[in-house]
């Protein structure tokens, strides 16, 4: 087992615990005295540093959410000065004002130690030949992962998004051992190199895709590692954070969140109350050490768990469970709570459909109406109507099982869904109020 910086990363967890305390207590003396933001903030929860004494005063802190930023926008909660600014970030807008994440140098150095100890994790190092098909510039994504790997002794070909045709020919050529993109985009890029007559499996020496940036299922794990031939890892973070920090070990269980740059809790993402390890909720983070723009319980948004047993790798901060979804794109259907992430799982588990499928979501006569549209295999896709027929009930049958809701399904050609570049969009709502 190899790891980046041995260390820390099997620091007793009791050790790991009293860093992170002093590390919290100092970030709570520095925000309450020189951010303005902040220490509002903290005064109106009636929370000054003096009141934390252990962790578990974690819990009396104030939550920050993505409003604050771009209520702030675009550098108002920055607690340096711009001549400390090595770098900016910007993440997309999809409503109102995006997102501006500044970084000191010191912020930028723990970013990339974040992520080499992540790919160490994996199993990458010396040697090997990281392909970035994220994208580059304003998006956290293609920068970080490029240092990350860089950082590792591993070789770099930055692509970023798009050319895909390019993407294949250069993985087969120079020999790229990893990637890092989108489990979608992936996908797609297979999917051209067979239209090239270039096989990933039996064509290129790609062994491990480090795949992020949207949700996605064991199902969707196993069909990649199957079809390509390659192991594939899990990666998480957002560009409030850091952009790409964690990743599954080769152990394949949880995310390793390095505990001391980043504390996390799981709430109920309706009444905000803490929960317990390993019950279902929104993930918040408070980043321990950052300078240009640290975050006080910040609310991501993003479902998930948590685990604090030692990993069998032998690393002992906690670990998180795969992404299940998000609190603001979870869809509610006649009631019932609906995540992208479970229609995918079902999809994944029945042989005949392929990798690419969309919801579209209607309100019919008042009512919801769900449609998934699914594109079936080549190898299984057949003129008789019949046997199609009787695919589409499967398929409607899995999912009502799972959802507890019908869903009406619609199996078309392969190659008749949009692909990505980026994050997949999966879901179409048509409804109105």
């Amino acid at each position: 087992m190899e790891y980046w910086n041995p260390r820390m990363e099997r620091i007793p967890a009791d050790e790991l615990r009293d860093l992170q305390y002093k590390l919290l207590k100092t970030l709570v003396y520095k925000l309450y005295n020189f951010s303005p933001f902040y220490r509002r903030r903290l005064k109106k929860s009636g929370v000054s540093p003096d009141d934390i004494h252990s962790l578990k005063d974690t819990s009396t802190l104030p939550f920050t959410q993505k409003t604050d930023l771009r209520d702030n926008y675009p550098d108002k909660i920055f607690c340096v000065s711009q001549s400390d600014v090595a770098r900016y970030h910007v993440s997309s807008g999809t409503t109102g004002k995006p997102t501006v994440v500044g970084y000191t140098e010191h912020d930028l150095n723990l970013w990339t130690e974040s992520l080499a100890r992540s790919l160490t994790a994996c199993g990458l190092g010396r040697g090997d030949i990281m392909q970035v098909s994220y994208g580059y510039g304003l998006f956290t994504g293609g920068l970080g992962l490029h240092y990350g790997a860089e950082r590792i002794g591993a070789s770099v070909l930055p692509m970023s998004t798009g050319n895909t045709e390019r993407q294949v020919e250069l993985m087969r050529d120079m020999k790229v051992t990893a990637i890092s993109c989108t489990p979608s985009y992936l996908l797609h890029i297979a999917e051209t190199g067979e239209k090239m007559g270039i096989n990933i499996k039996d064509d290129t020496d790609l062994k491990t895709g480090i795949l992020g940036a949207e949700p996605w299922s064991e199902r969707m794990r196993d069909r990649i590692e199957e079809e390509l031939g390659i192991d594939a890892y899990d990666i998480y973070g957002t560009s409030e954070l850091s952009g790409p920090m964690f990743t599954e070990c080769q152990e394949k269980n949880g995310a390793h969140v390095w505990g001391d740059q980043m504390l996390i809790e799981i709430i109920d993402p309706a009444s905000g109350e803490v929960l317990e390890n390993e019950e279902d909720g929104e993930l918040v983070v408070t980043t321990l050490q950052k300078e240009a723009l640290p975050l006080l319980r910040y609310r991501t948004g993003d479902l998930t768990k948590i685990y604090d047993e030692v990993c069998a790798c032998g690393r002992t901060h906690p670990r998180m469970a795969r992404i299940k979804g998000r609190t603001d794109d979870m869809l509610i259907i006649r009631g019932i709570n609906v995540f992208p992430s479970q229609v995918e799982h079902v999809l994944m588990s029945i042989d005949d459909v392929g990798n690419h499928f969309q919801i579209v979501v209607d309100r019919k006569e008042m009512l919801d109406n769900m449609l998934v549209m699914v594109e079936v295999n080549e190898n299984a896709f057949s003129d008789k109507i019949n046997d199609l027929m009787l695919l589409k009930d499967r398929v409607g049958n899995k999912l009502r099982t799972v959802l507890n809701i019908s869903a009406e399904v619609e199996l078309i050609e392969p190659g008749t869904l949009p692909r990505f570049e980026g994050k997949a969009k999966r879901v179409i709502d048509r409804r109105t109020l």
